[in-house]
């Protein structure tokens, strides 16, 4: 399994580290434009060892990708013998040209909706999605629906085609939403997702160290609006790490988001991505900066979820 990148640096010297650590990690970085001006984007992070939070200082990339970066015959190139695709919402015209072009070729696209994206940004984007993951605080902005089990499943509603969507909730795990693939059952009764969500919570084992999942039934459910869906909803617990190996939270997101992309790369069961995914983003907590302390598979702590 190999990974390639679409994007934009410029030729100074973050630029040509940041290639330099992509190549050496295996990314393919043959798609990626190298401008010849400007500053390639790059980020302070403030860690307070006390409160145990981080403060981000970002200075976006200059120019910025554009989809004339690319003609399209090279940006179908780029995506030639892809499996998945990756959207962060960053350079939002170039993503919604990628995502188009996906599409056409019948690329799965998985989005990290992240709720600082607005609607112009974001909404192209969704409408095509095959998955979708967002932080705890995009469901109800992009919803207005305050509880997160009935925010997913409008999400689901708005956007057909997305198979499911995700919300990571940080030391809370993460909760899914997984749309039937066997379409609905229109004979039976719908179920409040509310009653559901309080039903798993009761399920989860507070005790549990490593990462844990509880799953519904598929079944058809209704939520705050008036529409319903056949679809299941997952808990996932995030792993309980003690407060003296709690070091940097920076890209954990990212991590989760990382580890879910192999899970549908390599058909992992949602039961299995959802505490695998937690445990390598709590993996990741344990060192300083948003890459240093990610794992590699052959880590003995991702075992119980990879056998």
């Amino acid at each position: 399994m190999t990974t390639r990148l679409i994007s934009k640096v410029a030729n100074d010297e973050i630029g040509g580290t940041v290639l330099s650590d992509l190549k050496e990690a295996g990314i393919d970085t043959s798609h990626v434009i190298i401008s010849d001006g400007g500053n390639t984007t790059f980020v302070y992070v403030i860690i307070d060892k006390q409160t145990k939070t981080r403060t981000c200082i970002i200075t976006s990339g200059y120019p910025p990708m554009v989809p004339s970066d690319l003609t399209m015959s090279s940006l179908s190139t780029a995506l030639q013998d892809v499996s998945l695709l990756y959207l962060d919402g960053y350079s939002h015209e170039m993503a919604l040209a990628a995502a188009k072009q996906a599409d056409q070729m019948k690329i799965p696209i998985l989005v990290d909706a992240e709720p600082e994206r607005t609607r112009e940004e974001l909404g192209g984007l969704l409408s095509l999605a095959s998955y979708i993951v967002c932080s705890g605080k995009f469901p109800e902005k992009w919803t207005s629906i305050p509880s997160i089990p009935s925010s997913l499943l409008e999400i689901l509603l708005q956007y057909p085609r997305a198979q499911f969507a995700i919300v990571t909730l940080g030391e809370n795990g993460c909760m899914m939403l997984e749309r039937s693939k066997c379409g609905d059952d229109y004979e039976t009764e719908a179920v409040d997702i509310e009653n559901v969500a309080e039903s798993l919570r009761l399920k989860v084992h507070k005790d549990d160290i490593l990462p844990t999942c509880v799953s519904s039934k598929f079944m058809k459910l209704s939520g705050r609006g008036p529409g319903t869906i056949f679809a299941r909803l997952l808990i996932g617990t995030a792993e309980s790490i003690p407060a003296s190996e709690l070091v940097d939270t920076t890209g954990c997101g990212d991590a989760f988001i990382g580890a879910v992309l192999h899970g549908l790369s390599t058909e992992m069961p949602p039961e299995m991505m959802l505490p695998f995914a937690c445990q390598v983003a709590g993996i990741k907590c344990r060192a300083i900066g948003a890459r240093s302390g990610l794992p590699w598979l052959s880590d003995p702590r991702l075992a119980k979820f990879l056998c």
